[in-house]
């Protein structure tokens, strides 16, 4: 049976990542260190179904810490054919200051670590990594496209881009089967508690305001879960390595028109509160897809108001029960 590595297999995208290799019959070894970014119980929620299948199996560590006990990073590793590493330090906002420093530890000597581990790992088919559309920052060029020069604005978005360029590095130099995926603003069931949509809809669910940064003109490429899942699938089965890709959803709507979706959907008034822009964001995303669609077949299926209704639906349920 097929062995898969998923690091963050206990965040947002890992989870429905491993859950998807486990349909396509892989056997999934799963890492995760519980961060503190968030409460640990919503990560444990989202590992619950994976815990009881028998072709998963969960490793709670620091990839850091691994890598300092070599034989625990070997056998970590052993019989491994895909690495999907998800795992990271979310957050545009939180990512200055001192707190930069945790961001080079757990998003850039993390995946050096295991970049380095995976050159020395014979049984490797691809090693895909989970990138950011913040690598791109303010840019007038849209539709964003991958041969344009990223410019992040963010720390966050300078740790993204840096591992990109030591994916690159390692398949240059040793020959990992990198590939590399721009996600844009990815939501949906699971969605992490400091997200935007999974702010608007709660706050709406209990009649608070929402808070909108700037004048809420800003806008966004959506991109439902489940489409984020296909597509890193279907990059870990192409032939094509050392390349980055954008995935999008091809819904770019302003803030203010997803909370007001948001808000019809639900059929409960919208209250808004504004104040002023965080440093870090960027005004617009949008991403050229045509690269994605080509190579790896990719085509987004979930529209917007489809996709806010199934998160509207899980975190209803999530609500009710305190997490």
């Amino acid at each position: 049976m097929t062995l898969a590595l998923v690091t963050g297999c206990a965040g947002f995208i890992g989870s429905h990542l491993s859950e998807k290799l486990i349909q396509q019959g892989y056997q999934v070894k799963g890492i995760d260190c519980f961060l503190d970014y968030y409460p640990r119980p919503i990560k444990e929620n989202n590992l619950k179904n994976l815990l009881k299948d028998k072709n998963f199996s969960f490793v709670e560590a620091d990839i850091l810490k691994q890598a300092r006990l070599v034989v625990d990073l070997r056998n970590l590793l052993a019989g491994v054919e895909y690495i999907f590493h998800e795992a990271a330090q979310a957050g545009v906002r939180a990512s200055w200051g001192k707190s930069f420093e945790i961001y080079t530890q757990n998003n850039i000597l993390a995946t050096q670590i295991l970049l380095e581990a995976a050159k020395e790992l014979p049984t490797l088919k691809k090693f895909v990594y989970a990138s950011s559309s913040s690598v791109y920052g303010d840019t007038d060029i849209l539709p964003m496209r991958e041969d344009g020069t990223p410019k992040p604005v963010s720390p966050y978005g300078v740790s993204k881009l840096a591992n990109e360029h030591l994916c690159y590095l390692y398949f240059k130099n040793f020959g990992v089967p990198t590939v590399s995926l721009r996600y844009f603003t990815v939501y949906g069931p699971r969605q992490r508690p400091d997200m935007a949509f999974h702010k608007f809809i709660s706050a709406i669910l209990q009649n608070k305001e929402i808070q909108i940064y700037g004048e809420g003109n800003q806008t966004r490429d959506f991109t439902f879960i489940r489409d984020i899942v296909e597509a890193t699938f279907a990059a870990s089965q192409t032939d094509v390595n050392g390349e980055v890709f954008n995935i999008g959803g091809g819904s770019r709507v302003t803030l203010i028109q997803v909370i007001n979706l948001i808000g019809e959907i639900l059929g409960q008034p919208v209250k808004m509160q504004y104040t002023e822009t965080q440093h870090g964001d960027v005004l617009h995303t949008w991403a050229n897809i045509s690269k994605a669609q080509k190579i790896l077949n990719y085509n987004p299926r979930v529209s917007l108001a489809e996709g806010l209704k199934e998160e509207i639906d899980w975190l209803g349920v999530i609500l009710d029960t305190g997490l």
